[in-house]
C-alpha cells in the first residue's frame, strides 16, 4: 500500500519570504494572547472554586450575581487579599483537593438563587428585572450571634441598586473587663506627668540650647578653615544644621548656620572656576596630593550648589506662604529667614564673581530687585551697584546686564526705576570703535633672527634673547585680561543698556522708568554712535512738547540733549535754541519749599549749556539767564539762593562783559521785557541786577556774602573777594554742603556772649515812677467779693 501522503503541504522558500514580517509578528502576538487569555480563565476558576468553598463554610448569604455598581479597584484589591489568603493548590493532601473539586462541580448550588427557576448557567441579559431579583434574596439566615448581619435600605443609582448591610455590634462581657483594666493601667501610668515649664525656665533652657548649637557651629566652622583639604566633609555636617527641627532654637540656628557657611564659602573659595573633569582625566593615575586637591575641589562645588539650593527654597518659601508639615519655623519667621539667605546671596554675588554658580546667583537676584518688599529690593539694588563699581574687566556686569534687560521687557517696562539706576554705576569709560580696532592693544613685536643679525652684535643678540625670554614669562605671570577682550566686554554691556533705554524711550515714554533712562543716556552720552544724535534730538524734544512729562523730567531731557552735544555732538553743526528756550521759560517754576526738587539738576544744566559751550552762546543769552537766576534766587531756600549765586559768579568770569548789569545806564534801544520766554530778544542789557541788594540783607550769612561778592563784580582777590572753601566749590557742591535737610540751620547760629546778659533791664526800669506805685498800691489792696445785682441795670435801662 502507498504511504498516505500528508495534504499539508510544507510551504516553499519562495512562499516563507513573500510572507511579511509584520505578519509573522501578528502570529506570534496571538498566540501569545491565547496563551494569556487561557491562563486567566484557569485562575479565575479557581478563584471562584475558592470563593465557593468559603462562603459554603461560613454560610454567608451573598447574591448570585455580582451587583454592577462594584468599582473594578475594589475588586481587585478584594481578588488580590483572596488570593494571598488562600493556600496554593499543590500545598494540600490529595483527600482535601478531591473534597474542593467535588465541591466545585455544585459551586452553582451553594450560590445560586433558591427560589429562581433559570438555568444555572444562563447569560445574563440586558433587560433584566433586578428589582424583582434582589426582593428574592433572602432577608435573614442563620448565622452565628457575633456576625449577626442587620439589612439596610438599598441604594440605586444609574448602574443598578447597591445592598446595604451592617454588622450588628456584639456586647462581650470579657472584652469590657479587658478594657476596664487596660484604662486602669493607663492611670497608675499616668499618675506622674511630665512638669510643665514657667517661662523663666524655658528661656534658660532655650538659651542652653542655643548656646550649645552656638559652640557645634563654632567648632566645625574653625576645623574646616585650619584645614579645608581634609575637613571638606564637615561642610555637609555645618549645611545639615540648616534643617534644624528643635522648634525652641530652629530659627535663630539656621540664621547663624547660613551665614557662617556664606563666610566660609568666601575664605575657602579659590580664584579660580573650578571645572568637571573629563573622562580621561579620572582614568589616568595621579598623585595623591593631586587627588586629595580634586577631592576638595568636588567637595567644595557639590555643597556650593546644595547651598544655594538652600538659600533658594527659603526664599520661595517665603514668597508661596506655604507652612511646611514639619511645623517647626512659623509662617512669620519666614521673612527673616529669607531675608538673610537674601543677603548671603547679595555677599556671594559681590565677593565671588569668578566661581561656580555665580550666573545662577544673578537669576535669583535680579527678579528680588523689583521684590515688593523695599528692604529686599534696596539689599539686592545696593548689591548690583557694588558689582559694577568694582568689576574692572566687564565680564561679571554684562552677566547681569543681560538679565535685568531681559527682566525688564519681560515685565512690559513695569519695574522699579531702581533697577535701572543701577546701570549708572557701570564702569564704561571707552568702547570699541570700528575704525580704531587696528590701533586698539596692538601686541609687541619681537625681532626677527635676520633683523637681529643685522644690527646687533653676538653678545647683544645674547641679552636680547634673555630679555624677551623674560618678558614673556612676566605676561604669563601677570594673567592680566587684555585691553582689546576688556574693550569688546564693555562694548556688548553698553550696546545692551543703549537698546533697554531706546525701547523704552520708544513704547513707555509715560512709564516712571523714563527719568532714569535720561539720566542713564546723560552719563554714557559721549559713546553714543554719532549716527543716532539727530533721532535722539528729535525724540527729546517730541517728550518736552507733549507736555506728558514732570517738570524734573523735562530737566533730564535737556540734560541728555546738551551731554549729546557737549561729547562727540560738538563736531555736529546742531543749534539746541529750543533746549535754552525751554530752560529759560521754566525756570521760575522750581519747588522753592523744602524738598528743592529739580535746583541740582537745573545747576548741572547750566553748567554744561552755558559754561562748557561758552564759544556757541551769545552774550545776550548769558545776560538773560544771569538775570532770571537772580531773580530765582529771591524765592528759593537758602542752599538753592548759594547755588544759584556761585553759577551766576561762574558765569560772570565766563563771559566778562556782563557786568554791565551792575550799571544802571541802559545799553542800547529797548526795555527789557522780564515776561518774554526768549532769552535771545528779552533786552536784558537794559536791567540791572537790583535782587542782588536784597540778597545783601539775607540772614543767611553766606548768601550775604555771596550778594556781596558779585556786587562789587566778583573779583578774586581783595577785601570782597571769597574764602578759598566757598570759592573753589561748584555750585552742586555748595547746594549739599549748605542744605538744611537735617533740619538743623547751616552754618549753626554763634551763642551769645554772657557779658550782654548783665546789661540786660529790669522790668521796672521800663517803667514810670507813678506807673510803678500804682500798681504796687493796687497789689496790696485787698480784693472784696460784693454780690452782684444785675437787676437793677434791667430796670434803670431804658425801654
Amino acid at each position: 500500500m502507498k504511504a498516505r501522503r500528508n495534504k499539508k503541504q510544507v510551504p516553499s522558500f519562495r512562499k516563507l519570504l513573500k510572507t511579511s514580517k509584520v505578519k509573522l509578528e501578528n502570529k506570534l502576538k496571538n498566540k501569545q494572547f491565547k496563551q494569556q487569555s487561557t491562563l486567566k480563565k484557569y485562575r479565575k476558576e479557581q478563584r471562584k472554586l475558592r470563593q465557593a468553598v468559603k462562603d459554603a463554610v461560613s454560610k454567608k448569604p451573598i447574591p448570585l450575581e455580582d451587583p454592577k455598581e462594584k468599582r473594578p479597584g475594589k475588586r481587585i484589591k478584594r481578588e488580590e487579599e483572596e488570593e494571598e489568603e488562600a493556600l496554593p493548590l499543590d500545598m494540600m493532601d490529595e483527600d482535601d483537593l478531591q473534597l474542593m473539586k467535588d465541591l466545585g462541580q455544585r459551586a452553582s448550588f451553594l450560590t445560586r438563587d433558591l427560589s429562581s427557576s433559570d438555568p444555572v448557567h444562563a447569560k445574563k441579559r440586558k433587560h433584566e428585572h433586578i428589582i424583582e431579583k434582589y426582593e428574592k434574596i433572602p432577608r435573614t439566615l442563620q448565622t452565628a450571634p457575633e456576625k449577626e448581619l442587620i439589612q439596610l435600605l438599598p441604594i440605586k443609582d444609574k448602574s443598578g441598586i447597591i445592598p446595604q448591610t451592617r454588622e450588628k455590634p456584639v456586647i462581650d462581657s470579657n472584652q469590657d473587663e479587658e478594657d476596664q483594666e487596660e484604662v486602669e493601667l493607663e492611670e497608675e501610668v499616668i499618675e506622674d506627668p511630665i512638669r510643665e515649664l514657667t517661662l523663666e525656665e524655658h528661656v534658660i533652657d532655650r538659651k542652653k540650647k542655643l548656646q550649645e548649637k552656638k559652640m557645634h557651629i563654632a567648632t566645625l566652622a574653625s576645623a574646616i578653615l585650619s584645614d579645608p583639604e581634609s575637613n571638606i566633609k564637615k561642610l555637609k555636617e555645618l549645611r545639615s544644621m540648616l534643617m534644624e527641627q528643635d522648634p525652641d532654637v530652629a530659627v535663630t540656628v539656621r540664621k547663624l548656620v547660613i551665614v557662617s557657611l556664606m563666610e566660609l564659602f568666601k575664605d575657602i573659595t579659590p580664584s579660580y572656576k573650578i571645572r568637571p573633569l573629563t573622562e580621561a582625566e579620572k582614568s589616568t593615575k595621579i598623585r595623591k596630593e593631586t587627588q586629595k586637591l580634586r577631592e576638595f575641589e568636588e567637595g567644595l562645588v557639590s555643597q556650593y550648589k546644595f547651598y544655594l539650593e538652600n538659600l533658594e527654597q527659603m526664599v520661595k518659601d517665603w514668597k508661596q506662604r506655604k507652612l511646611k508639615k514639619s511645623n517647626v519655623v512659623s509662617l512669620k519667621a519666614y521673612k527673616g529667614l529669607a531675608e538673610v539667605a537674601v543677603k548671603s546671596l547679595c555677599e556671594l554675588l559681590v565677593a565671588l564673581p569668578h566661581f561656580n554658580f555665580h550666573n545662577n546667583i544673578i537669576v535669583l537676584i535680579v527678579p528680588l530687585m523689583n521684590d515688593v518688599s523695599k528692604l529686599i529690593s534696596e539689599m539686592c539694588c545696593e548689591a548690583v551697584k557694588k558689582l559694577f563699581k568694582q568689576d574692572k574687566v566687564g565680564q561679571a556686569s554684562l552677566g547681569v546686564i543681560k538679565v535685568i534687560s531681559g527682566f525688564v521687557k519681560g515685565r512690559n517696562y513695569e519695574v522699579r526705576p531702581e533697577m535701572l539706576k543701577t546701570f549708572l554705576c557701570l564702569r564704561i569709560k571707552e568702547i570699541e570703535v570700528k575704525k580704531d580696532t587696528e590701533d586698539i592693544n596692538k601686541p609687541k613685536k619681537f625681532m626677527t633672527f635676520k633683523e637681529k643679525r643685522k644690527t646687533l652684535s653676538r653678545m647683544q643678540r645674547k641679552w636680547k634673547k634673555a630679555e624677551e625670554k623674560l618678558e614673556r614669562e612676566l605676561r604669563e605671570a601677570e594673567a592680566s585680561e587684555s585691553t582689546e577682550k576688556k574693550l569688546k566686554l564693555h562694548t556688548e554691556t553698553l550696546n545692551i543698556v543703549f537698546v533697554t533705554y531706546f525701547r523704552i524711550l520708544k513704547k513707555a515714554q509715560r512709564s516712571p522708568l523714563l527719568p532714569a533712562v535720561l539720566e542713564g543716556l546723560a552719563k554714557f552720552a559721549h559713546l553714543i554712535n554719532v549716527e543716532f544724535f539727530d533721532d535722539l534730538l528729535v525724540v527729546l524734544h517730541t517728550l518736552i512738547e507733549s507736555g506728558d512729562l514732570s517738570y524734573q523730567e523735562s530737566l533730564h531731557c535737556v540734560q541728555t540733549a546738551f551731554h549729546i552735544l557737549s561729547g562727540q555732538g560738538d563736531v555736529l553743526n546742531i543749534d539746541p535754541m529750543k533746549f535754552y528756550t525751554h530752560l529759560y521759560k521754566t525756570l521760575f517754576k522750581l519747588h522753592a519749599g523744602a524738598t528743592n526738587e529739580g535746583v541740582e539738576i537745573v545747576l548741572q544744566c547750566l553748567d554744561v549749556m552755558l559754561t562748557k559751550r561758552r564759544k556757541q552762546v551769545s552774550q545776550q543769552r548769558a545776560l538773560a539767564f544771569i538775570k532770571r537766576l537772580c531773580t530765582l534766587a529771591l524765592h528759593v531756600l537758602p542752599n538753592s539762593s548759594i547755588g544759584i549765586l556761585a553759577t551766576n559768579r561762574i558765569l560772570m568770569h565766563t563771559f566778562p562783559k556782563t557786568d554791565l548789569l551792575l550799571d544802571n545806564e541802559s545799553q542800547g534801544s529797548g526795555v527789557f521785557l522780564p515776561e518774554l520766554d526768549e532769552p535771545e530778544y528779552c533786552n536784558a542789557q537794559n536791567t540791572a541786577l537790583w535782587e542782588l541788594h536784597a540778597l545783601r540783607r539775607h540772614y543767611h550769612p553766606i548768601v550775604q556774602k555771596f550778594a556781596a561778592h558779585l556786587m562789587a563784580g566778583a573779583p578774586s582777590e581783595g577785601s570782597e573777594a571769597l574764602k578759598p572753601e566757598l570759592s573753589r566749590r561748584s555750585a552742586a557742591e555748595l547746594f549739599e554742603t549748605y542744605s538744611m535737610a537735617a533740619m538743623t540751620f547751616n552754618p549753626p547760629v554763634e551763642s551769645s556772649n554772657s557779658e550782654r546778659k548783665d546789661k540786660v533791664l529790669q522790668r521796672d526800669s521800663f517803667l514810670d515812677e507813678d506807673l510803678n506805685q500804682l500798681i504796687k498800691r493796687h497789689c496790696n489792696e485787698v480784693a472784696t467779693h460784693l454780690p452782684l445785682d444785675f437787676t437793677k441795670y434791667l430796670e434803670s435801662s431804658p425801654q
